[in-house]
């Protein structure tokens, strides 16, 4: 198949995954540039690593955060892989299906109404789910877990009071983000820092990432990989104005290695179409809406058997079924 025929074959695929836009289509000379810009980037980060001494091929358990370890859990999150940072060999750019896929998300973000918030005031997040766990048992052997990832959360808007975290009928008070946080654990006022380009959001995002994920670090996951996992992790925090969100799409339209699957089903048991990038293995999707475009959720699916489940096994899954701004934690939208 010749690129040509590969394009108009990726076009088919978004079409038949999302109905007629209801927004303008991006323009061809736009969609040209960006896949030019694309095309570039790849080969400049080829470039960059062929002087690069090639990495030691680890393996590697990510200890979980957040929710598991402000419980006191001794548990490992899914994410076992092995390779070189951002992977090996070469990685194309992201598809012409997914390109569109993100632009149509992207429009439909900048067509909400924008979130206005002040001191004081918190961002109100409700979501279903589960994550896949490891943990040793009496006999010293691994136990494959399913932890509820079902909670509603309250964070303070400038990250100057404790989150209230509300997680099978128990309430906890975790530390709030003074300063407005970081990129992993963000304010609403930190997000409202961030830059709107997509390449020099990409560019903020990609180099938080390099710090833990780029090479010379112990890091399986890659630059890449992490920032689109980063991009995800930001787009379901509820917090992001829709310039921001829209920005953000655009951003991970840039990564590459990004691609579509055009039947996903999230937490809740809606049914979309996903952006997807592959590594080591395990597919992570972000699934929207098919007729609204509007980010559902976000899920990790085996593409191998391992110890974590066979292929095919969804290993994680978190929708976001509700988010707002509330003037005091405890409240809802």
């Amino acid at each position: 198949m010749n690129a040509e025929q590969r394009e108009r074959f990726e076009r088919e695929q978004a079409q038949e995954a999302l109905p007629a836009p209801a927004y303008p289509e991006l323009p061809s000379e736009r969609m040209e540039a960006r896949r030019r810009h694309l095309l570039n980037e790849v080969d400049r980060q080829g470039r960059a690593r062929s002087r690069r001494p090639a990495p030691r091929l680890r393996r590697r358990m990510v200890l979980v955060l957040g929710t598991a370890v402000a419980a006191g859990a001794a548990v490992v999150v899914l994410g076992i892989g092995s390779g070189a940072p951002g992977g090996a060999g070469h990685v194309p750019p992201a598809s012409a299906a997914s390109v569109q896929l993100l632009e149509r998300a992207a429009l439909a973000a900048n067509a909400m109404p924008q979130k206005e918030a002040r001191a004081g005031q918190y961002v109100y997040v409700k979501t279903v789910g589960h994550t896949s766990v490891l943990s040793e048992n009496q006999d010293g052997q691994p136990d494959l877990l399913r932890e509820n990832e079902g909670m509603e959360q309250w964070t303070s808007v400038d990250g100057s009071a404790s989150t209230l975290q509300r997680k099978e009928g128990k309430d906890s008070m975790l530390p709030g983000s003074e300063g407005g946080g970081n990129l992993n654990s963000p304010a609403y006022s930190l997000l409202a820092t961030l830059p709107t380009d997509p390449e020099a959001l990409l560019k903020t995002i990609r180099e938080d990432a390099e710090k833990n994920h780029g090479a010379g670090s112990d890091s399986t996951t890659g630059p890449d990989q992490e920032s689109f996992v980063a991009i995800g992790d930001l787009l379901r925090s509820g917090a992001a104005s829709p310039q921001l969100t829209a920005a953000l799409y655009r951003a991970a339209a840039l990564i590459p290695g990004v691609d579509v699957a055009p039947d996903a089903v999230d937490a809740a048991g809606r049914r979309g179409a996903a952006v997807a990038r592959v590594h080591a293995g395990e597919r992570k999707e972000w699934i929207f809406d098919k007729s609204a475009v509007r980010l559902l959720g976000e899920r990790t699916v085996l593409l191998n058997d391992s110890a974590w489940g066979k292929a095919g096994t969804v290993v994680s899954s978190v929708a976001l079924v509700a988010s707002g701004i509330v003037d005091e934690a405890g409240q809802t939208p």
